[in-house]
């Protein structure tokens, strides 16, 4: 563990603006992902990684890159203890706002049915999906990284190494097999083994931008791109372990390939699929850096879905289901787009009268 870790003293503009661009294209694909006419790039798929893929894991980056940002601070103004506590208060939270959002599995409509599930079936099956999502996620993999939020660069890596192995010794022993038949949901209830591969590539990003004053920030972009590229070879060749060439990173499977082990499936949580994606959001967050942090470029759009942007999570699933009604699966192309933009501009007046307001949504 390093001895006086360093936090940056001044707002990361370009976490802000990454986090607003995320908020944005979360926005877009959760939209538009179930219409026919839309690209397959902008649909969810579990047998390979498309754009709208690389949303999910660029939240964990943008989280572990403010989890340690913020853990570093409370280390240094209220000690260790209070800022363990902070952690799961904060966990519980999004737990508890996870639960009001997705629910539990199952409906029981009579009293007799409820007498019939008993206590035992009640937690055989009220937790098998539903409940594991983002925000849940979020929390139980902050949990899990808590021990090293704070430790060297060589032991954080050493743990996503560790995490890693461990999600792919239990997917080769059971866990694959269940998560398909199940199906669950971005990784299920072991998916913070490997969504922990983001979210510490984020603390590891801190690391390199706190490192540097405010107007030399983007001597970073370098060495985050190479290491871009490492992780997104490292995830691709990975894919391909499963006895032959994979398709490359955004494109489809072939016809009759088998999902395995190595398949890069969001909802699997594989360790392909979040180490490429780690190294692309690691990409995509160097962009920033560049455009934010040197040159002082920013986006409107961007800073007011990114500094709300558990309000904009929390508000555009609801706004979605005021629109999305009237816009069916087979709709042409332009009635998409009008349909879009209509949820998109009702989603964005909402957060910026809150941000207008000064009202934030924070855990």
């Amino acid at each position: 563990m390093s001895a006086e870790p360093s936090f940056a003293k001044s707002r990361i503009a370009s976490l802000d603006q990454f986090r607003g661009y995320t908020v944005a294209g979360m926005i877009l694909v959760n939209f538009i992902g179930g219409n026919q006419v839309v690209h397959h790039l902008l649909k969810h798929h579990n047998t390979y990684c498309s754009y709208a893929d690389t949303i999910m894991p660029q939240f964990f980056f943008a989280v572990g890159f403010a989890f340690r940002l913020t853990y570093l601070r409370r280390l240094q103004t209220v000690g260790r203890a209070e800022a363990q506590r902070a952690v799961a208060a904060r966990a519980l939270g999004l737990i508890l706002l996870g639960f009001v959002m997705y629910h539990l599995d199952g409906e029981y409509k009579t009293w007799e049915e409820l007498k019939q599930l008993g206590f035992q079936g009640f937690l055989a099956n009220a937790f098998r999906r539903e409940l594991c999502q983002t925000l849940v996620q979020i929390a139980l993999t902050s949990i899990w990284i808590l021990p090293v939020i704070a430790a060297s660069a060589r032991v954080r890596v050493v743990y996503l190494v560790v995490s890693a192995a461990l999600h792919l010794g239990l997917s080769w022993w059971f866990y694959l097999d269940y998560a398909w038949k199940t199906p669950v949901i971005d990784g299920g209830w072991l998916g913070i083994l490997s969504w922990a591969i983001p979210t510490l590539v984020g603390t590891l990003a801190y690391d390199a931008v706190a490192a540097r004053d405010d107007h030399e920030r983007g001597r970073a972009v370098p060495s985050l791109l190479v290491w871009s590229v490492v992780l997104m070879a490292v995830g691709y060749g990975l894919s391909c372990l499963g006895g032959e060439l994979a398709a490359p990173p955004f494109s489809p499977p072939a016809a009759g390939r088998q999902v395995d082990l190595w398949t890069m499936s969001q909802r699997t949580g594989s360790v392909s699929y979040l180490t490429f994606s780690a190294g692309f959001s690691l990409a995509v967050y160097a962009l920033f850096v560049l455009l934010c942090d040197q040159w002082g470029v920013t986006v409107g759009l961007f800073r007011t879905f990114g500094t709300n942007a558990l309000a904009a999570y929390v508000i555009h699933p609801m706004v979605s289901l005021a629109v999305r009604p009237y816009l069916p699966d087979d709709a042409p192309l332009w009635y998409v787009i009008a349909g879009f933009l209509v949820y998109f501009g009702i989603c964005y007046l909402l957060i910026r009268y809150l941000e207008k307001n000064k009202l934030y949504l924070k855990l």
